[in-house]
């Protein structure tokens, strides 16, 4: 793999042991995947932000690390709100422990907005290289705004934002984000039929980590973000295009009469939906939009929660939307910023969990140790004041 000379000198160790340690990682991980070059990039988003998913070596690792972030960097959910984590239920012991986290993360030039929506918060362009690893991120990015990133683990997505690079392969090539199947979607009447949640729940399963093409949808953002999460979390996708949608699909003319084609059928969608007892109600998987934060004022006014209603959202979109959020929780239900049910030690303590989201449902039941329900957010909030 190519470096130019300032590459050279930071592999050399003349910039510090840490740039060094950072570029012995994106070299490293160039040569695995026969990268010719590395690339500049314009953001990074790094996971392991977590004190539940990293623990106390992650911690140490982290501490251990003096350098500066060379671009705009923004963390993954952490395990607890920054503010009022105490009234969300969190124990001191972990609070402290994931203070630490977040103390080492801006010690390294790292921005403290926690949340997998970073496109909420600052503009990606079409065709920007990025070092994103929180996997509905990724989607989101390469599908819906255009921009390149491959699915970065949490230690080469910060050894890109030290350095300010990452090597030249995967998705960050035009050639290697062409269609590999194409996905048709059983038409079907009702509330569920649209879900996308759940439609990208079992869209992810037949296509695994393969680059799908939908024909005949028109689904909106918000939908293409939960779309993108549910096949992110169930197959490995971190590109789909939808025809005549999706940016990528709108530029270029993509051949698919070779292609494989696979159907979602509305009985496949349908399965997944059961009537099961929960004790709690989360939404926000990924975080909530201003418009989804709208609709869920507008479903809760005069209502009053009957158990525990969580909503996730990014702070900064939290704090653009301060009537929507105070109609939200007069009801009882609140919003949640900086954390998520998947990462918060919160959530662990509730054996069952309804989401509104297809990520979700694929990861409570293993990172919360909990059985998850899929509804509807309208079902979602029915279930919460019920």
């Amino acid at each position: 793999m190519y470096l130019d000379t300032s590459d050279e000198k930071v592999l050399a160790g003349e910039f510090g042991e840490t740039p060094q340690k950072m570029m012995e990682i994106l070299v490293a991980l160039g040569e695995v995947y026969e990268a010719e070059k590395l690339i500049p990039i314009t953001s990074a988003q790094v996971s392991g932000a977590s004190y539940k998913t990293i623990g106390k070596w992650g911690l140490a690792w982290l501490q251990s690390l003096d350098a500066r972030v060379a671009v705009p960097t923004v963390l993954n959910p952490i395990g607890m709100p920054q503010e009022g984590w105490r009234e969300f239920g969190i124990k001191e012991e972990f609070a402290r422990n994931q203070a630490l986290v977040v103390e080492a993360y801006r010690k390294l030039g790292i921005k403290l907005e926690c949340t997998c929506t970073p496109y909420y918060l600052n503009i990606t362009e079409y065709g920007e290289h990025l070092a994103w690893s929180e996997s509905s991120a990724v989607a989101y990015a390469n599908s819906v705004l255009g921009a390149r990133t491959n699915r970065e683990g949490g230690p080469s997505a910060l050894a890109a934002a030290i350095i300010g690079k990452t090597p030249y392969y995967g998705l960050h090539i035009v050639a290697n984000r062409r269609p590999q199947v194409v996905v048709e979607v059983e038409e079907g009447t009702g509330p569920r039929a649209d879900h996308w949640g759940a439609i990208g729940h079992v869209a992810g399963k037949k296509v695994g980590n393969r680059i799908p093409i939908f024909e005949g949808i028109r689904p909106n953002r918000d939908q293409l973000k939960a779309l993108g999460a549910a096949m992110a979390a169930t197959g490995a996708v971190a590109l789909f295009h939808v025809d005549k949608i999706t940016p990528e699909a709108r530029v270029f003319s993509f051949k698919t009469d070779d292609l494989e084609r696979v159907t979602v059928s509305q009985d496949e969608v349908e399965a997944l939906f059961a009537e099961t007892e929960v004790e709690a109600v989360a939404v926000g998987c990924p975080h909530c939009s201003s418009a989804e934060l709208e609709e869920l004022a507008g479903l809760l006014k005069g209502k009053t929660t009957t158990k525990p209603f969580y909503i996730f959202a990014a702070a900064g979109v939290a704090k653009k939307n301060p009537d929507h959020v105070a109609a939200i929780e007069r009801s009882g239900a609140r919003v949640i910023t900086d954390t998520c049910m998947v990462v918060s030690p919160r959530m662990d303590e509730f054996d069952s969990i309804m989401v509104d989201s297809g990520k979700a449902l694929a990861y409570v039941p293993g990172m919360c140790g909990a059985l998850a329900r899929i509804g509807t957010r309208k079902e979602c909030v029915e279930v919460a004041t019920g």
